[in-house]
């Protein structure tokens, strides 16, 4: 359940934090005071995306912080997040004037997918334009499919039918393009046999390429060294020679001076580097010489790997990658030739999804018969006498959400057949059938936390006070939350929350308070009297809150 909301800087709230207790709890004041603020504001920290300007203005950034009892499906979500388990959960959303946020839950920084991840587990809000999306067949299906505990079902059966819907394709384009893929397949096989016979890897081509070269200019290399060594060592005057010479004579002048002692060492340094290097020359020009078979097996073979790149149009490098794609794509095309493998798998996975699909189509019609009973009663409570709510399970043709539609199907009173809901229910009717869904599915929901923003809309008189009583029952089991105006849904909850709006420094501020018991008669006869209250409306309050 939702413990506690702290809000900094939100829109025209400069600072709240409010807590929260199980059961019913309504939140009242005037038009405009800022009800729904609260509800952006819980949204946001649930993960929700922000469209709009919401820091305060003259502020930096906006805060708003939730904390939730935790529960199981919470519990997983955290385990397989890598976060660690608490009782409390407190999810953060910190938003800046630039646009950027960030969330966080129980101080780690996290995704805002995360954030809404985990606060699907927690809660569920219904605006008051929610009974709209009730005209959605995806809508409907959804809340049978939900009522009859089937989500998991029939997410399976959704992933069936793909799987088999996948294979049916590959398997009918295969038959239309048999021939097509046999020529291919062909063609792929004299390829990769050509490229295999020239076993040719991508590294190879730099050693070609430098071994080449150095063959090419051999003489020039013979030639070079020869002329080197010369001046290192066999002319004269050599290099070594002369350096040694120098080194004789620092060696007597150290004598006189200590400080040509640092020039001596590096002559002798690099006396030692030029004999070092004089010996590497011969051993290299030892092993060298002139090559001829060897430059033209080179040559050879660098006009083969480029003449088999210049046949299938690609550089000499990318042959072994070539290689390997095809070999894929053989094996691909030889599969599909195969001795009715596919066709094999595709009637496997067929027959995966029609069991699925059978028990769903089962599942819904045991819940359907039981929803259509419930949702009928409900409307007789809500002014709705004679009314009708069926729900009707069509078959159609396989398809990723089963083998019926879901269809709802209401009569607004006796003697009149059931017909589609988006065809003849009014908005009123619309908005009292949606209620009754919400109140008599959410049983068989996990989420512990219900909030409802104006679902209301459209009700009044006795039908208002029935509604409180249902949301009243609801809260017997679960957190629920009703931003209401009607006084008769007000009176029944047992907690009130009261929404009102100061000017203070030129500026517009939006504060909540929990009203006690005298508080709460003044707000219920406000919204029964309006401006000018009475000692008949605050008696009419009284009565209504049971005092």
């Amino acid at each position: 359940m939702l413990q506690s909301l702290s809000i900094r800087d939100f829109i025209i709230v400069e600072s709240l934090d409010l807590e929260f207790s199980s059961g019913f709890t309504t939140l009242t004041g005037e038009t405009g005071a800022g009800k729904s603020i609260l509800i952006d504001a819980l949204s946001l920290a649930l993960g929700e995306r922000n469209d709009g300007d919401v820091i305060r203005a003259g502020a930096e950034r906006a805060d708003i912080s939730a904390t939730f009892l935790n529960n199981e499906s919470a519990a997983i979500f955290l385990e397989n997040n890598a976060l660690q388990a608490a009782p409390a959960l407190v999810l953060r959303r910190v938003i800046y004037a630039d646009g950027r946020s960030r969330g966080f839950i129980n101080g780690v920084n996290v995704t805002i997918g995360q954030l809404k991840d985990l606060g699907e587990c927690l809660v569920d809000i219904y605006s008051q334009n929610a009974h709209h999306s009730l005209l959605k067949t995806a809508t409907q299906r959804q809340i049978l499919d939900e009522f009859a505990g089937n989500s998991e079902l029939a997410n399976q059966v959704a992933k069936q039918y793909k799987t088999w819907s996948g294979l049916n394709q590959q398997r009918l384009e295969i038959e239309k393009n048999s021939a097509a893929f046999a020529d291919e397949l062909a063609e792929l096989r004299d390829k990769t046999r050509e490229l295999k016979q020239l076993n040719f890897a991508a590294e190879e081509w730099q050693d070609l390429q430098q071994e080449h070269h150095r063959l090419a200019n051999g003489a020039s290399l013979l030639s070079g060294l020869e002329a080197c060594i010369a001046l290192l060592d066999e002319n004269e005057p050599a290099a070594i020679n002369m350096l040694a010479q120098v080194q004789n004579k620092l060696i007597h002048l150290v004598e006189f001076d200590a400080q040509l002692k640092e020039a001596a060492d590096g002559v002798d340094s690099a006396l030692i580097q030029l004999e070092e290097a004089t010996r590497a020359l011969n051993r290299y020009l030892q092993r060298a010489e002139l090559d001829p078979a060897r430059f033209a097996e080179v040559e050879n073979r660098i006009q083969a790997v480029h003449n088999t790149a210049r046949k299938y149009r690609s550089k000499p490098e990318e042959l072994p990658e070539m290689l390997t794609i095809d070999l894929i794509r053989m094996a691909e095309l030889e599969s599909f030739t195969s001795d009715g493998a596919l066709a094999k798998l595709e009637a496997e996975a067929l027959t995966a999804y029609q069991l699925s699909a059978k028990q769903l189509s089962a599942n819904r019609q045991h819940a359907a018969k039981t929803l259509s009973q419930k949702i009928s009663t409900e409307m007789q409570r809500l002014s709705l006498s004679g009314g009708k709510f069926d729900v009707a399970l069509p078959p159609c043709e396989a398809s990723v959400n089963g083998l019926e539609t879901v269809e709802f199907l209401v009569a607004g009173h006796a003697g009149v057949e059931p017909r589609p809901l988006n065809k003849v229910a009014s908005g009123g009717e619309l908005s009292r059938i949606s209620l009754a869904l919400h109140v008599t599915t959410a049983a068989q929901g996990s989420v512990p936390c219900m909030i409802f923003d104006e679902v209301d809309v459209g009700i009044g008189g006795g039908v208002a006070e029935v509604v409180g009583q249902l949301l009243k029952q609801l809260g017997e089991n679960r957190q629920v939350l009703v931003i209401t105006h009607l006084a008769q849904v007000a009176a029944q909850a047992a907690q009130h929350l009261q929404v009102s709006k100061t000017q203070a420094n030129g500026a517009t501020l939006s504060h909540i308070q929990v009203l006690n018991s005298q508080e709460r008669i003044e707000e219920i006869a406000r919204m029964l009297g309006g401006i000018q209250i009475t000692e008949t409306t605050r008696s009419h309050a009284k009565e209504m809150l049971g005092l």
